[in-house]
Order: structure tokens, then C-alpha cells, then sequence
């Protein structure tokens, strides 16, 4: 009943003004304005019954209001089009309206009656006037209250499945998805998941202030997010805006969802056993499918058609790659640049021994930072416990020395210093399980060679290989050190001298093509 009705039908039960006032809590003036204009139609209480609609009963009491014969009507089906762009109001409406009737020359509505003809039409039309809700713009997110049960198939134990419900508030297309519980990765995934069914994302997401979503959100204050989930958003390029606390009229359509998909779906499913997340959702699906195809009650189209038609077109695209979820940790880096994520061991640079950095996690890799900015990526590992994943280019310059060695690289330098020296570096790195045994053996004798010479090695190596089929660093260290193999080298050196002729060579007269050197 209009507040019009409700005053004229106390007028004509005799209560005064003044009460009529009081009990509609409207004001003096307008209770005033309603009775002197029904005395001056002269309506009786039969003949306002007789007005069946409220609407027919207003145009009957103030048949002076309204547009004047030169006054231009607004085109109220474009105002109602053009309000469900983003940005759009009424008032910048008849802004529009008011300069284009001025270009013309003709007469416009003031603004106020410009929103009344604007309501009137969208009452008699019946429609749906979206001011509020642009389509696109918002996207409410909730659990739903009441779970669903998984069944083990072996043991026959039950668990609770919990239902993840999305609404978008200007179609009321919804979303829905079983989750074995309402962690971080669950709530997450589940985002993911519901975008990917939208085939877009929207320019605000309404969560509740769970913890895993909302960190604090304090009146007169920015709220705090979840940094996993604000990664999230950020990646959609959709802003989180948490309802106010214990103010759920703030997210009303997924709250009235959330009754709705009780009702539509889960009691729908209650009598079915669950043995896998994965049948439980696909039936959830198909449930989902009919409940926002089903036609609306009163008005045309449904869910799924209004969404495709009106809001879809609005949403914003999805990014190239679907969100992984990624989990964020604190560790402390140890003396040897690495840092120890569940069991396994990734390097860092090694500067930054003994700082604390952020260590971001996904299925398939490990990112490290400090102080925002990336210091490490790793690939992440999987399997044995106690792995390393070590980058080179993270080493001290010394350790960067010993990393690089390998069984060819000992091979190659012991070849330029002789024969024999390769055969006791091949012997001695064949003579262990694992070739890398023997590296620290072969760079010490190798090494000898900076303190002995090339030629002394070599001739101990081969006095030790014919002492011994394999030869270690200590015999052939002590042959250097025993001063035998510097007599020997001298003796070759005086023997080369001698057999050196003392006159340097000519080529004779034959050579060139005479028998004598003057011809």
C-alpha cells in the first residue's frame, strides 16, 4: 500500500493530522498536501477503493503534475540501457537530457521529476532498476553454511566437504564448488576455479573477513589482506573490498545465494554417496547449470540468460594463465647460502648469509626474496629429503673453484704435463665407486706441479707407476721430495748440450743446384 492510501484511509477513519503524521512518520506537509488534494477531488473512501493502483490512484489526486504539453519526456528505455554502464548516474543523465532539450530549443523536466518519470517507468515495466550493481563491476564470495559428507570407498569414513558459493549481484549468476576444507589453498584454488567458470573477473570481489582471506579490517581503516590472496586479485586485476564486520547485508546476494544452493543443490544431493571430490563437483555442476537456468518468477529470462545477454559483455578478460597458488613463508639464510624449505635446499647469493628473506612456494617452483626483491628461483624438488639446488653464479669465487672441476678437467691437465701423469690421474679416479672421490687427490698431485716443475711430475709418476699399478699422491710427493729426480733431470740436460753440434748448419753448393759454391 502507498504512503497516499495509507494517509487518505486514516483521514476517512477520523484520526487527525497530526497522528496520521506521527503513526506513517511522514511529514506534517505532506499528509496536508495528500488531504487537500483529495477534498479537492472529492474522493470518498468508496471511490479510492474503486482506484484499483496505487499508481492510478496519485495521477487522480495531482492531475496538474507532470509534464507540461511542451516539455520533452525523457526516453526512459535509453536511461535505463545507459545506467548499466559503469560510471553512469541519474543526475549525469539529465544533465545530458537537460543540454540536449536546451540545443533543441525545447522545455525539460527539473531533475526530480525527471527520477519520477524514471520510476514510474521502471514500475511499469516492472523492471529491475540497477543503481546500485553495475554489470561486471561486483562479485560477492562466501562458504555456505551447511557441508556435504565424502565417503571413503575402502574404510567406509566419512569426511565433511565444505561448498564454496560466488554470486554476481546484477544477474545473480552463481558459482559453486566442494572443497575438503576452508584453508588458505582451498579458498584460493576456489577463486581460480569460479573465474575460469565466469569467463572474466569484475572490478570489486566482496569476501566475508575470514582469516584466510582478510587480516584485519578496522572501521576508519584500510583493510589488511592475506598476502596470498591480494597476489591473487592482483593477478585477475580485481579489488578486494571485505564486507563490514557483522554487516552482511554488505554481500546480500550471495548471502541469499547461499540459502538457495542450500536448497537447490545440496538437499537436492543429500541422499547420494560421495566417494571422490571430483564426482561430488560434477554433480554440484549440473545442479548448478539447472538452478541458474531455471526462469525467473517475476520477471522474463533467467540467471544464465541475463548474465550472457546484459553482464558478461561487462566483465573484464581473464589474464593469458590461470593463478597458481602460492604459498609465502619466512626462513632465515644459513652459512652455506642455502635456505631449508620442507626438508629440501635451495641457494641465494651468497651475501646474503645470515639474512632473513621471503620465500614464495608453488607446485613447480620456489622464488626468494629480500626486502621485495628477487634474489633466487629455483625449480622446486620433490622426492628424497635433503636435496640441494645450488646456481654456481650464488658461490664465493673459491667455492666457484672447486664446483666447476669434473673427471675431464683433471684428465685434460694432467695430458699437458705428460703421459704418465694421465695414466696415474686415470688410475686413481677409476679406483672409486663415485668419480668425485677421487677429485681432492687428483688436484693435489696435479698440483705438485707448481711446486716441482712439470718435468720432475712427470718423471715421478712414472718411477711410481713402475712401483706400483696405482699410484697415490703421498708416493709420488715423496719421490719429489727426495731430491733423486733433480740429478736426473741434470744429467739429461748436460747430455743434451753435448750432443748439441757447436756449428751452425749450411746448406751446400748441391743443394741449390751446383757443384760449386761460385757457380
Amino acid at each position: 500500500m502507498s504512503k497516499e492510501r495509507e494517509i487518505l484511509q486514516l483521514f476517512f477513519d477520523g484520526v487527525s493530522q497530526r497522528k496520521i503524521a506521527q503513526r506513517l512518520k511522514a511529514s506534517r506537509n505532506t499528509v496536508a498536501k495528500v488531504i487537500a488534494a483529495a477534498q479537492a477531488s472529492q474522493l470518498s473512501q468508496a471511490g479510492m477503493a474503486a482506484i484499483g493502483s496505487d499508481q492510478e490512484l496519485h495521477q487522480f489526486l495531482f492531475k496538474d503534475e507532470g509534464s507540461s504539453p511542451n516539455q520533452e519526456p525523457p526516453d526512459c528505455a535509453y536511461v535505463h540501457k545507459e545506467l548499466l554502464k559503469k560510471g553512469v548516474t541519474l543526475k549525469l543523465l539529465w544533465e545530458e537530457y537537460a543540454a540536449k532539450c536546451c540545443q533543441a530549443g525545447k522545455l525539460h523536466l527539473m531533475y526530480a521529476q525527471f527520477c519520477k518519470v524514471y520510476h514510474d517507468y521502471v514500475d511499469i515495466n516492472r523492471l529491475t532498476m540497477h543503481i546500485q550493481h553495475k554489470p561486471g563491476d561486483k562479485l560477492m564470495v562466501d562458504w555456505a553454511g551447511t557441508t556435504m559428507t565424502l565417503h571413503n570407498h575402502v574404510t567406509g569414513e566419512q569426511c565433511k566437504a565444505y561448498i564454496f558459493v560466488a554470486t554476481l549481484p546484477f544477474s545473480m549468476y552463481c558459482y559453486a564448488e566442494a572443497c575438503l576444507d576452508m584453508k588458505e589453498a582451498s579458498w584460493i584454488k576456489a577463486h581460480a576455479h569460479m573465474f575460469e567458470f565466469l569467463g572474466g573477473s569484475t572490478r570489486i570481489l566482496v569476501p566475508d573477513n575470514l582469516k584466510t582471506g582478510i587480516i584485519s579490517n578496522r572501521k576508519h581503516e584500510d583493510p589488511i589482506t592475506n598476502r596470498a590472496y591480494q597476489e591473487m586479485a592482483d593477478h585477475y586485476g580485481t579489488v578486494i573490498m571485505p564486507a563490514r564486520v557483522l554487516a552482511p547485508k554488505d554481500k546480500a546476494a550471495v548471502e541469499g545465494s547461499v540459502g538457495q544452493v542450500t536448497t537447490h543443490i545440496i538437499a537436492k544431493l543429500r541422499n547420494r554417496k560421495f566417494f571422490t571430490l571430483a564426482e561430488m563437483n560434477e554433480a554440484i555442476r549440473l545442479e548448478l547449470d539447472a538452478f541458474n537456468n531455471a526462469p525467473f518468477q517475476k520477471k522474463e529470462g533467467s540467471r544464465a540468460s541475463v548474465f550472457c545477454e546484459e553482464e558478461r559483455p561487462f566483465m573484464q578478460p581473464l589474464p593469458a594463465l590461470p593463478y597458481e597458488y602460492a604459498s609465502w613463508k619466512k626462513a632465515t639464510v644459513q652459512l652455506n647460502y642455502h635456505v631449508t624449505l620442507e626438508y629440501q635446499n635451495y641457494s641465494v647469493p651468497y651475501a646474503y648469509a645470515r639474512k632473513q628473506v621471503d620465500v614464495r612456494l608453488t607446485s613447480s617452483a620456489v622464488e626468494i626474496y629480500h626486502n621485495g626483491q628477487r634474489i633466487a628461483c629455483h625449480a622446486r624438488l620433490t622426492g628424497r629429503r635433503g636435496q640441494y639446488s645450488t646456481i654456481v653464479s650464488h658461490m664465493p669465487p673459491n667455492h666457484q673453484f672447486y664446483s666447476e672441476w669434473n673427471g675431464d678437467r683433471f684428465r685434460s691437465w694432467a695430458k699437458k704435463i705428460g703421459p704418465s701423469t694421465l695414466e696415474a690421474v686415470n688410475k686413481q679416479l677409476g679406483s672409486y665407486v663415485i668419480e668425485e672421490q677421487g677429485y681432492k687427490g687428483c688436484l693435489a698431485l696435479l698440483k705438485l706441479a707448481d711446486r716441482y716443475g712439470k718435468e720432475k711430475l712427470e718423471a715421478a709418476c712414472n718411477a711410481a707407476l713402475r712401483l706400483t699399478p696405482l699410484p697415490r699422491y703421498k708416493l709420488i710427493a715423496n719421490l719429489l721430495a727426495s731430491g733423486k729426480f733433480d740429478n736426473e733431470l741434470a744429467t739429461r740436460k748436460a747430455e743434451s748440450a753435448e750432443e748439441a753440434p757447436s756449428h751452425a748448419f749450411m746448406r751446400g753448393a748441391a743443394y741449390y743446384g751446383g757443384e760449386r759454391h761460385d757457380q
